[in-house]
């Protein structure tokens, strides 16, 4: 073939005339039927008709012909995983990467075959092993950041992605959707709104990614965009003939609506559209949210039910250890220092209570973004979105020595020196740290994790948040969490009570023996006395001027993008609205106020019913 008749093939399918291809490579194969490349195009003309059984046949032809190929043998294996015959696709592509290991399209293919089964820990070694035959390569890179992510790597998958930048223009348009979803998964919707803006201004007719931006849009509180893209999908005929796009847009739709408050039409369109999938556990806490939004608190329930056991399955099959009978109520292992240990800590020299972080803590959804929004609107403080820095520094250890976290006290001043450098460099790669300012670390269960901080910040200053744990319970139940941890302790009201209970319990222990600055701040007094609990705040930190932070949701609000659950919340004033809301739903409640009843009366919150 020759290179002007590639050519003409080639024009064809790129002015979207497939037919034509199919017909010029045909005349050429009459006259040479064992001409590779025209085999090739013509498989390609005829997949991209979608008559995908011919084009694997063209490539079968070509394994015949050309049977040392691990190419064509991987190009015959994607053709038959097209048509449904996985088993074969799966064989063929194992004989590709048998001819040759170093081809990576066969192991990349065989990586996501094995997370369509849900084979995760299998598919993120093959893929990551892709990576490594190419690291330059944004399509391995990509596909074992998702793998990571689905193992709950995260931070792995953060690092496979870090030059996603360089990669652009990426010039396959189903390759930049994944990496917008995988950036959106790693809490950086400002980069996935990026890359979406980019491919729907080379393609504005690309509906998913529409779909897709308008989402970011809801996420980054730019809901008048949000909107103004729905309406431009709204009557394309791809909508029109798409049911997964419909109900797509139709939750998006009420996620607005109960934005707005239109609870009755965003519950309408949630039941109308049902779930997206099998799997979609995302639908199920939606519609509990629209249920507790109308009171209706029996089917709140029935919907958590449903979403939290959909949850449970996919999360297992990563973390089934979590998930096991028998397991912790909050599956973290984290050792815990006696006194004994403590007392064996030689002194090291450690920044003051000024030069270190302030360390927002306490069980998730006890009002932590709040503090954390309230601090980071005073301009002598800068925090930044969640991150398990003290996990991440406890791997590195584990690393060094196993046994390490039951043992500070081999910790010297060098190693204490290192580990507080390795923190400030993490911080400083998560934001563009403003060093006149106190940095404030909010993780709410860094709780758990009091002896290392200790160790290496012996002067910082805690801000505990506490909230009827009742409703912090309700709250955390009503949470779709990404992490496998929080996921296993929120299975069940029964589990989510006695991982309260167990956070607080090791909390509790941590502070009688390391005695740290804490100041005790309550939700209820928050929110009913916000002047003057903002000025108690203030001055435990020793700042004279407490008016930044009356201002907190202004402040929210020009930043765009929360990374957190309550990004809704935390852009309006101080309201009452998360007060008693367990109440409603005291029922489900009374089997849990026995095993609540310890922090219950050691924090002085009441079983009664409010007056």
């Amino acid at each position: 073939m020759t290179p002007e008749s590639i050519q003409q093939i080639v024009a064809s399918m790129t002015a979207g005339n497939p037919l034509e291809a199919e017909r010029l490579c045909r005349a050429h194969l009459r006259e040479q039927p064992h001409d590779e490349n025209g085999l090739v195009l013509l498989a390609l003309s005829l997949q991209h008709q979608g008559r995908l059984a011919e084009a694997a046949n063209a490539y079968y032809r070509l394994t015949e012909l050309f049977p040392d190929s691990s190419l064509h043998l991987c190009n015959y294996a994607t053709a038959l995983r097209q048509t449904g015959l996985l088993s074969e696709a799966e064989a063929t592509y194992k004989t590709a990467l048998k001819l040759d290991s170093r081809n990576i399209n066969p192991k990349i293919q065989l990586g996501l075959m094995l997370l369509d089964r849900h084979d995760y820990l299998a598919a993120r070694e093959l893929l990551l092993d892709a990576f490594e035959l190419d690291r330059s390569l944004p399509m391995a890179r990509i596909h074992a950041a998702r793998a990571c992510s689905l193992c709950q790597d995260f931070q792995g998958a953060e690092d496979l992605l870090k030059p996603w930048r360089n990669w652009l223009p990426i010039n396959d348009e189903v390759l930049q959707l994944e990496l917008a979803r995988q950036l959106n998964l790693l809490s950086d919707a400002p980069s996935a709104a990026v890359l979406l803006e980019d491919l729907v201004g080379r393609n504005p007719s690309h509906i998913e990614a529409k779909v897709l931006l308008a989402n970011m849009y809801e996420r980054l509180n730019r809901v008048a965009e949000s909107e103004s893209m729905l309406r431009s999908v709204a009557n394309s005929d791809e909508l029109a003939s798409s049911e997964a796009h419909r109900n797509e847009v139709d939750h998006l739709k009420a996620t607005l609506a109960l934005r707005s408050g239109d609870v009755v039409a965003a519950r309408s369109l949630l039941e109308h559209g049902g779930p997206r999938h099998a799997n979609d556990y995302t639908h199920h806490f939606d519609l509990a949210r629209a249920y507790d939004k109308l009171g209706e608190t029996e089917l709140a329930m029935h919907s958590l039910r449903s979403a939290h056991a959909i949850q449970a399955k996919e999360l297992a099959h990563a973390s089934p250890e979590h998930f096991e009978a028998g397991a912790l109520a909050l599956p973290a292992a984290i050792p815990r220092v006696s006194a004994e240990s403590h007392a064996r800590w030689a002194r090291v020299i450690a920044p003051d209570a000024r030069n270190s972080p302030v360390f927002i803590v306490g069980f998730p959804r006890s009002g932590t973004t709040l503090l954390e929004q309230m601090l980071d609107a005073h301009p002598g403080l800068q925090s930044m979105d969640e991150n398990p820095f003290f996990n991440r520094l406890a791997d590195k250890l584990r690393n060094h020595h196993p046994d390490i976290l039951s043992n500070l006290d081999l910790l010297q001043q060098r190693d204490c020196d290192e580990l507080r450098k390795s923190y400030l460099l993490m911080v400083s790669e998560t934001i563009q740290r403003r060093w006149s300012a106190q940095l404030v670390d909010k993780n709410p269960l860094n709780m758990m994790w009091v002896p290392l901080i200790h160790r290496l910040f012996p002067e910082a200053k805690f801000i505990l948040a506490l909230r009827h744990p009742c409703d912090v319970i309700l709250s955390c139940y009503m949470q779709n969490f990404r992490s496998s941890i929080l996921g296993a302790a929120c299975a069940s009201l029964d589990r989510l009570a006695a991982a309260y209970v167990q956070a607080m319990e090791c909390w509790l222990g941590d502070e009688r023996i390391f005695q740290p600055q804490v100041l005790v701040s309550r939700y209820e007094e928050l929110v009913t006395d916000f002047p003057g609990q903002t000025r108690r705040i203030a001055d435990f930190l020793e700042l004279e001027d407490a008016t930044p932070m009356l201002q907190f949701d202004r402040h929210a609000r020009d930043k765009g993008y929360i990374a957190t659950p309550s990004y809704t919340q935390v852009i309006e004033p101080v309201n009452r609205k998360g007060l008693h809301r367990w109440v409603r739903y005291r029922r489900e409640f009374e089997p849990l106020l026995p095993v609540l009843e310890p922090m219950l009366r050691r924090w002085g919150y009441s079983a009664d019913v409010p007056t």
